[in-house]
């Protein structure tokens, strides 16, 4: 793994750190991430950004195609782990964009079991590949125990809100669904009447508010002391 480095946004003082992953085939400062991150940041929150392996090597020139998302599990572990000696003592959620998010949830129970992390955030979880939806993503979201909220748009192609109603997810996952929202979340404004900006607004408010209701897990196990 390459020496990790993180985007950090927001207050340090913040309630909560969210830990923040990409998608697989845009960076951590696509403009969908920063806008997104500037949004949460803006609602009083920190957010750290980080990069795999595989994504930070294309900024040096080698075109590495997204490994299968089980290889990134050690990777996401150690960026946990920086992030938190980073952070200092808060609530620590992690999350990300698409396979970012499904990786999070991956390893999500675990680090939750172990008083590491406090919750879990999706924006655009790949609930199947686009036009496959019999491929389905889903079994370890159905007894998923860590407090969860995936935040999706109605029409994206990795799952729409018609599909992702057939499909058996723990009672600990809420969904937030953004109107006429795409992969990206971004809505049609001239269908939906929602510009891209009042969407990130909803996600914003309702991360806020989600935090204060779902997530309440100790900012670090009391084997580690606060920095």
């Amino acid at each position: 793994m390459t020496t990790l480095s993180f985007l950090d946004d927001g207050p340090r003082d913040a309630e909560a750190t969210l830990l923040l992953a990409h998608g697989a085939g845009a960076p951590m400062d696509s403009a969908a991430m920063q806008a997104i991150a500037e949004a949460l940041a803006g609602a009083g929150l920190r957010v750290m950004r980080f990069e795999f392996a595989y994504m930070a090597a294309r900024r040096i020139g080698a075109r590495k195609p997204p490994p299968n998302a089980e290889s990134l599990l050690p990777e996401y572990r150690a960026a946990v782990a920086a992030a938190r000696v980073q952070a200092g003592p808060t609530r620590l959620v992690i999350g990300g964009k698409s396979l970012g998010g499904r990786v999070a949830s991956m390893v999500a129970d675990a680090l939750h079991n172990a008083q590491e992390v406090a919750g879990l955030l999706c924006l655009g979880y790949p609930f199947h590949p686009p036009k496959q939806p019999t491929k389905t993503r889903t079994a370890h979201l159905a007894a998923l125990r860590t407090p969860t909220l995936i935040v999706q748009g109605t029409r994206d192609p990795f799952g729409t809100e018609d599909e992702v109603a057939q499909y058996q997810l723990s009672p600990a996952i809420e969904l937030l669904w953004l109107p006429d929202g795409d992969h990206d979340l971004t809505p049609r404004k001239s269908v939906s009447g929602f510009t891209a900006a009042d969407h990130r607004a909803t996600l914003a408010v309702r991360v806020k508010s989600w935090l204060n209701e779902r997530t309440c897990a100790p900012a670090f196990p009391p084997s580690l002391p606060a920095l």
